[in-house]
């Protein structure tokens, strides 16, 4: 009875110490992006790293962040993440970085919170920023927003009829995703934006070339009419170049289809100065 117990009142712990590690997130989509960013405070930085509340990245370790990186990679580049984030199914880490910037105040030092958004699949897709004074200090990167411009993923297995990628196979889940990409596009300053689209390595390469390439234009001539500025849309095919996830090949032809989903895709860049 005794050790019955014990074990409710651990796991009740454990389900406090959950759940209070998830009351402060973020909304994460499941595309990896959010509409509000929420930084958890400074003050909750986690043991190992309350002594110095933070680390001081490198220039050449913030060049290397990009975007489809995974959780190890930038366990690798930049170590593990400053808060306790939660245990399953993390789709945010934080960062507190410190910056020697003469002439800002106390010691020369700025300090600012950097937030990383991973989508569905556990690819880091947007990146925010937050100045800890920002009356005082302002981050390395304008307005304490995104390190880099804003980027959409959508499935091209959710935009497309199968083996298809002109405008009137746009399938009724891509056309409500691009509804609302074009509804948000609407309210911000943009000043161009680019449309990517990409293919897994199966079949020839030409033919993934041409069909991410068609994509790309379906999805841009969709935006266009739905009241996006055509003249600032530049659409592109990568075709296979540029995988985001790699599989064991397999005797299971749609098992090895499953696993490279992700590689079919529409990535939608936002250059903007307001998202």
């Amino acid at each position: 009875m005794q050790t019955k117990t014990i074990m409710k009142q651990g796991a009740s712990l454990l389900l406090v110490a959950v759940l209070a590690a998830c009351a402060t997130k973020s909304n994460v989509k499941r595309d990896g992006t959010t509409d509000n960013p929420v930084f958890p405070s400074v003050d909750k930085v986690s043991y190992s790293f309350r002594h110095q509340k933070g680390t001081f990245p490198t220039s050449d370790e913030l060049a290397q962040i990009k975007e489809g990186m995974t959780k190890d990679q930038f366990y690798k580049l930049l170590g593990r993440p400053h808060f306790n984030e939660g245990m399953f199914n993390v789709r945010e880490w934080d960062y507190v970085f410190h910056f020697h910037t003469p002439g800002q105040g106390t010691d020369d030092v700025t300090t600012c919170q950097f937030k990383i958004l991973f989508d569905s699949h556990k690819y880091a897709r947007s990146f925010y920023w937050k100045a800890v004074d920002p009356e005082n200090a302002s981050c390395p990167v304008s307005d304490q927003v995104e390190v880099m411009p804003q980027r959409y993923t959508l499935s091209a297995d959710a935009l497309f009829d199968f083996n298809r990628g002109d405008i009137g196979h746009i399938r009724s889940e891509g056309r409500a995703e691009l509804d609302e990409l074009a509804d948000k596009l609407k309210t911000v300053n943009y000043n161009r934006i680019n449309v990517i689209g990409h293919t897994d390595y199966l079949g020839a390469e030409s033919y993934n070339q041409m069909l991410s390439k068609q994509r790309a234009n379906a999805v841009r001539q969709y935006l266009s009419a739905r009241g996006v500025d055509a003249n600032r849309i530049r659409a592109t095919g990568a075709g296979e170049s540029q995988p985001v996830k790699q599989c064991m090949q397999s005797a299971d032809h749609q098992a090895l289809i499953d696993c490279l989903a992700p590689n079919r895709r529409v990535e939608i860049e936002v250059e903007a100065t307001n998202l």
